[in-house]
This record gives structure tokens, sequence and C-alpha cells, in this order.
């Protein structure tokens, strides 16, 4: 009969296996490897026998990506329990007596969590586990997890299913600490509290970095401590990954594992049954690390979500009564000349801040960050600049909100971005790396302290968040939920798309009463009839009323169209100040003279209003 994981564990260092995909990939294939249980079942038994040969005493089925979730990108989320039930088959075809076979479940939020949520990811889990704890195995490997959230609901899930043995890896970007700056002995501790029998690492990190994420980590009081490290760092060759395998550079570190307390050793992305061997090699003569010396680390200043944040000039204008953005965006070319005098006559006629998009409608304009510092020095209206999804990868975000930091420019809008295939250049590349909700969640992990991978910024950014709102929708409702979500991310206040409709500014106001945050009414002045029929037909997030392009229509000339649409914006604005304290002006094109006039208008109204003593009816 065959020990228990748990007893051998007291007695020896056990082998794992290495890299399922990294095999399968070597032979050619490069699709849905899950798959492969059913259609290539020798192949992949083939991989696990040459894991057991290299020394394996615990070999994972091939079911990381097994999920309804992930199998729903290749069109297979129904072929769930046939994927998986074939997979243990495969592996225990070919386990030697004492080799332990795992089910292994990956973790599905990775670098970019997208927006999942964990209801769908722990019915998924739960449907997983299900066909591999029927199926047989020994016990469950819970892999690959970037999202300790993630983590600690499919462990708990898992507990209650099963009494067998389970493996509980987590991993990170930066070595000792997770994505969410929890440090790595704090994760493994949770991790034992709620029942896993083995906790530890894999993926992302080689050896040495592995070794340094543990060398801070006590021995568990129950559970067993496994590392499963890549094979190295991975270079990018005519489209490939490739991993570098240096066998005698694994045996080397294989006691260096072992002085840190890790049982269970085995392998992750690159490594093969070389590295697998190496390992077992490595281990060949040494006992289980019985007690371990961690010295006192030093403590890492984190800052809460609840510490006071420095407020900025703005944002104190936002929460503290009637306030007017206006957006005036950047040049396309190099001559400024006019930009500038456009914000200076915005600052004179009282605008409170001079807000610039971020390469609007996908076409290239001069940096706000860069035009918003000139703004800064030269001028006493503040500048809000935005911030899209689209432009920037998880690098590119980081880098520049770091360099936003150092300017002085700690007010930002937060936006998906317009498509590229929009704009001056359709064949460029949209990223989004980040949807705008996580963008949120970033610049707020920013402002405690932490970058997206979880390592310290040495000191707090300072950024107040605004968000966008769009709610030009058939479902008012629901375009108020996704507000509430936001508001959940940690967006500060709300800026709405244009609103070129009286009733439906009043219809805002009462769907968004259960918005604490305030919002500011997008109103843009409409320059002509072919001005408003473009907004209308052709821009994502616009639609004008009927009656409001029945009068740009009707209006015979630029100067008769100018007026027409400002009227309509005067009487947008009347309904506005009743319902709402903030008014975001944008200014079309760079007629900033027709924002100007709002701006005097917007002032003139609230002088007439503090003469009879009137404010607006309800704010937000």
């Amino acid at each position: 009969m065959k020990q228990s994981i748990r007893d051998a564990l007291k007695k020896r260092i056990l082998i794992g296996d290495g890299a399922m995909g990294t095999l399968l990939y070597s032979y050619g294939i490069d699709r849905c490897f899950e798959e492969l249980n059913v259609s290539q079942a020798e192949e992949v038994k083939h991989v696990h026998e040459a894991y057991i040969n290299a020394g394996a005493d615990v070999i994972q089925t091939n079911t990381y990506g097994a999920n309804r979730i992930k199998l729903d990108r290749y069109g297979l989320k129904h072929e769930v329990a046939a994927f998986n039930r074939a997979a243990v088959r495969l592996a225990k075809e070919a386990a030697k007596p004492q080799t332990y076979v795992f089910g292994t479940i990956g973790g599905i939020r990775g670098f970019q969590k997208q927006s999942l949520e964990l209801a769908d990811i722990c019915a998924g889990f739960s449907e997983q586990a299900e066909a591999l704890l029927d199926e047989g195995v020994d016990g469950l490997l819970l892999e690959t997890y970037y999202d300790f959230d993630e983590l600690r609901e499919v462990l708990q899930i898992a507990r209650k299913m099963t009494d067998r043995p389970i493996i509980a890896h987590v991993s990170m970007q930066e070595p000792g600490v997770l994505l969410n700056g929890m440090v790595l002995s704090d994760a493994l501790r949770e991790l034992e509290a709620l029942g896993a029998d083995i906790v530890g690492t894999n993926c992302r990190l080689g050896p040495f970095h592995m070794i340094e994420a543990l060398r801070g980590i006590p021995l568990p009081k129950k559970a067993f401590l496994s590392a499963y490290p890549n094979s190295s760092l991975p270079d990018y060759r005519e489209g490939k990954l490739h991993y570098e395998n240096e066998p005698e550079y694994f045996k080397k570190y294989a006691a260096d594992f072992r002085n840190e307390g890790v049982r269970l050793l085995g392998g992750c992305c690159g490594t093969t049954p070389i590295q697998i061997q190496a390992f077992k090699q490595g281990i060949a003569e040494l006992e289980p690390l019985e007690s371990k010396f961690v010295a006192a680390q030093p403590e890492i200043i984190r800052v809460s979500d609840h510490d006071a944040l420095p407020d900025s000039p703005l944002y104190k204008k936002v929460v503290s009564g009637r306030s007017i953005f206006v957006e005036f965006d950047t040049p396309r070319h190099l001559n400024t000349d006019r930009f500038f005098k456009g914000v200076k006559a915005l600052e004179e006629a009282g605008a409170d801040a001079i807000t610039m998009a971020d390469n609007s409608l996908a076409s290239p304009r001069i940096s706000n960050a860069a035009i918003g510092k000139l703004i800064k020095e030269k001028f006493h209206v503040p500048p809000l600049v935005h911030l899209t999804c689209r432009d920037r990868n998880l690098i590119g975000l980081q880098s520049h909100l770091l360099g936003l930091h150092v300017l002085g420019l700690h007010d930002l809008l937060v936006v998906t971005g317009d498509p590229t295939k929009i704009g001056d250049f359709p064949g460029a590349t949209s990223v989004y790396d980040v949807s705008s909700m996580e963008l949120i969640k970033l610049v707020k992990q920013f402002n405690r302290g932490i970058s997206y991978s979880g390592k310290s910024l040495k000191q707090p950014t300072h950024f107040r968040v605004a968000a966008a709102f769009n709610p030009n929708v058939r479902n008012l409702d629901r375009a108020v939920q996704r507000l509430e979500r936001k508001a959940e991310c940690g967006a500060d206040y709300f800026i709405s798309q244009p609103v070129f409709d009286k009733e439906r500014i009043i219809e805002i106001s009462e769907a968004a009463r259960s918005v604490s945050e305030p919002i500011y009414i997008g109103i843009m002045p409409l320059t002509s009839s072919r001005n408003a029929e473009f907004l209308h037909n052709e821009v994502p997030g616009i639609r004008l009323p009927d009656d409001v392009r029945a009068r740009m229509a009707a209006a015979h000339g630029k100067e008769e169209a100018r007026r027409v649409g400002l009227d309509i914006c005067r009487e947008l604005i009347d309904t506005a100040m009743d319902y709402f304290r903030g008014i975001y002006l944008i200014t079309p094109l760079t007629h900033y003279s027709m924002t100007v006039e709002l701006v005097q208008y917007i002032k003139g109204k609230e002088r007439k209003r503090a003469l009879q003593g009137k404010g607006a009816r309800v704010i937000l």
C-alpha cells in the first residue's frame, strides 16, 4: 500500500515533475494542451513517463487550464469533465506504484486580472475539482495563483470537498511579495491556516530569485514547504519563447532549496526531465531540514486605504461646492500659441480646471503630461490629465504614473480610450492590458506605495481619480451600476460624456441617487449641423436628440449655428445646475471662445443665485 504523501514528507524530500506545456510545445504542439488528453493521449502519457523516469515522485495531471473559463476560448467549455477524467487516467497509467498523482488546477486571474467575478471562477473550480477527485487523484495541486483572493476562495472550496492532501502555490512577480503587496511569509501562513497540507510558490521566478524569496520564510508549523521554479527567464527568438536548460545549475541549487526548508521540489515553465533529474541528484544524499533560523525581517511600511491622502487643490474644489472643468485638448502639431491663449482665456473666465484628453479619438497629440506640467507652472488653473488603457502596456502605464507623480500632476481621469481603428492610424495596436476599473485599482495601489508587482515604491503617490460615465445608453440603471463598481475600485468622482437632452439630465440625477461620489455632467457646444450629425452618427458614446439636430440643421451660416449651439448649452446648463454641482464643458476642436462664454454664463448664474439666496435643489 502506498504511503501517504504527508508521512513521506516527514521523512524525506520528494521531487515533483516539471512543465507539461514546455515538452508538448517542444514536440510542435501549439494548441489547447488539455484537449490532448483525448486526441493525443499517448503524447501526454509519454511526458508523464519521462518525468517519472527522471526521478519525479509527484506528477501532476495535464489539467492546468481544464476549466470552463479557459476552455471556452477554444469552444470546449462543455468538455471539462471529459478532459479532466482522461487526464487522471493517463497519469495513473504512467505512474509507478509509489508515484503520487495530483490533479492540477491553475489560477484564472494572472497579471491581467480581467473582469472575472470570483463567483464564476469558484463555480468553474468546483466543477473541475469534482471531476479530478471522482477519478481518484491522490490530492489537488493549486498552482500559479497571482491573485491571493482567488487562491483563498478556491482553497476553502477544495478543503470542504475533500480531506485528501492539497498543495497551494502562490506566484510572485517580485521575490518575496505578492501582487497585492502581501509578503510571502504571511501568504503561506494563511494558506496553512486554511487547511493546505503543502504550501509554496511556483512559476515566474528561476531558482536564484525563488531561493531569495524563501530566505525569510520560517518552516510551516503543520504544513510542508514546496517550490517549483521556472527554468530561467525566457528568451524571445524568432517569435518563440526559449528557456536555458543547464542541469548542473539545477543540481547545485537543489541543496539551497533544501536549506530553506523545501520538502517538495519540482519545476515550472521551461523545465524538462533534465532539470528534474538534476534536482533528484542534488538532494540524493540530503535529509530534510528540521529547523530553520529566520532573522527578523525589516518592516515594510505600507499605506492603508484608510490613511489620509493629501488633497490636491483641484479635488478640494470637487468636494467643496460648484466647480467647472473645461476639456481643452492639446494640439496635434507643435504650434502651441493658440492653445495657451485658450488656457489663459479660460483661466480668466473662471474655469476651475483644464482637462486634457489622452490622444482623443485615437489620434496623436502633444503629451497631455508635458502640457499639464507647463500649465501648472505658468497658470493658476490646475490641470487634470486623462489616462487611457489603450496606448500603454502595464510597463508603460506604471512608468507613466510614476512620472506624473514626480511632475506633481496628481489629478487623473481614467478612461478606456477610443479604439485605434477610429483614429489616424487604424493599423496601430490597442493595448488594453487592463480595463479602466483595473487601472483605477492600480492607481489606488500606487497610493498605498505598492507597484502592480507588489514591490514597494518606497513612498505613496497622491493621485485623485475621476472615472468616466456614459449616460447615453438605453439602460441607464446598468450604466449607474457600472459607476458603483468603479466607485468600489476607488474612483473619487465621475465625469460624464456630453449630454444633449435636458430630460436625460434629470433622469441621470434620479438614477444616480445611490452614488455618493460627485458627478460632473458633460456639456459640449455644437458648432454646426455637420458637427452635430458627425457626433450623433460616428462618435462612440454620444447620441443627440432629434430636436437638437433639427435646431442645428435650421441654423444658417456659421454665426447663427454658433449662437444656436450656445443657446442649447445654456438650456442644458440651466437644468444641470439645478441637479448637479459639477459641470464639465467640452471644447469643440479649438473653439475655446465658446467654452469661455459658457464658463462666464455659469459664473453669472452663480452670482445671481447667491444674491437671491437660491441654491441647487439636489447636488451630486
